[in-house]
């Protein structure tokens, strides 16, 4: 069996190597996976920026799908030849997230995905929905789970209401679709205006080139009549906060997802307390928002957006992809 796994920090030091295939004991699932898919989060790890103190050698990767290739003793949630995703956190099965749950991320705090066999606790795994393929299923554990957390678990989405999407990454693009499902204006932006024309074709209603117009927070007031956004999809980090509150309702919702554009503490809590608004974190879900969620992709016959897919010898590459920042949707892999 072929893995990759970081003995030092570095895309250049990334070792392909050979173990013996796992077998799955008692209450565990041997998965044959077919697709993994790129997250910022899996470059940040590989370059050592997102914990330098991390334990090296590690297996990189969060999010992969298969098939069970076979169970051990005491299964009773899956059979083989199920089609299967791994959830993000493997200990945060349902509730509030804490401490404990957290330190139990794939490819962060415990070893990743990027191996062509895994063993999963059963508990760790979700059934994939049936109309996707292996890779298309592979982008669903952190990308599309953390759009589904901030819009409906945590947001209170409702039929009508305006959302605003920063970029055309994975999370900002599941927000686009599942927003559009259930009914939403969307508003996305992006410095591309090729990629503002693709996102149209996916639903948006309204889109703004920002380095066209830096003053974005400005053009989303026009749009909804100097009231605000229901609800901001942030992603871009201390640059981009302070206009994301700016183009929020009064009492409207600002998930904060990502930190692209840097962490600096540069928001006073002011336009916080005097709009009413709500800033919450978003760190991925649980399995039970998985599995809601995967239903109501299942109902929508809803397809991932999938920019590029590597074959799985070629993860080097495909980090150097996600390096240029020229994709629309999810960088993928292939174990096929």
């Amino acid at each position: 069996m072929k893995y990759f796994e970081i003995p030092e920090f570095g895309i250049e030091h990334l070792a392909l190597a050979e173990h013996e295939e796992p077998v799955a004991g008692a209450g565990q699932v041997l998965v044959k996976l077919t697709g993994a898919s790129l997250n910022f989060r899996d470059l940040m790890v590989v370059r050592g920026q997102y914990n330098p103190r991390m334990k090296l050698p590690m297996v990189p990767l969060s999010d992969a799908a298969g098939v069970v290739a076979a169970v051990g003793q005491g299964v009773d949630r899956f059979a083989p030849g199920d089609p299967v995703a791994g959830i993000f956190m493997q200990g945060w099965l349902d509730g509030r997230v804490d401490r404990k749950k957290a330190a139990t991320a794939l490819g962060g705090a415990i070893p990743g995905i990027l191996r062509e066999y895994m063993v999963f606790d059963q508990e760790g795994l979700v059934k994939a929905p049936s109309h996707l393929t292996g890779v298309e299923a592979a982008t669903l554990p952190c990308a599309a789970v953390t759009a589904w957390h901030a819009l409906f678990e945590e947001g209170s989405l409702y039929p009508g209401d305006t959302v605003l999407v920063q970029g055309t990454g994975g999370v900002s693009l599941f927000a686009l679709q599942f927003a559009k499902a259930a009914g939403c204006r969307v508003i996305i932006t992006s410095s591309s205006d090729d990629k503002l024309a693709k996102a149209r074709l996916l639903g948006a209603d309204e889109t703004i080139n920002y380095r066209a117009n830096p003053d974005w927070d400005d053009a989303v007031r026009k749009l909804t009549e100097r009231s605000g956004v229901d609800h901001v999809i942030e992603v871009g980090g201390s640059d981009t906060l302070p206009r994301s509150l700016n183009a929020v309702r009064m009492a409207g919702t600002v998930s904060v997802i990502g930190a692209l554009s840097g962490a600096a503490n540069s928001v006073g809590p002011r336009p916080i307390l005097m709009n009413s608004i709500r800033v919450q974190g978003i760190f991925v879900g649980s399995r039970a928002m998985f599995e809601r969620m995967n239903r109501s992709i299942q109902t929508q016959a809803m397809k991932p957006v999938v920019d590029r897919v590597f074959p799985f010898t070629e993860f080097r590459e495909a980090l150097h992809y996600m390096e240029a920042q020229q994709h629309f949707g999810k960088i993928c892999l292939s174990f096929a």
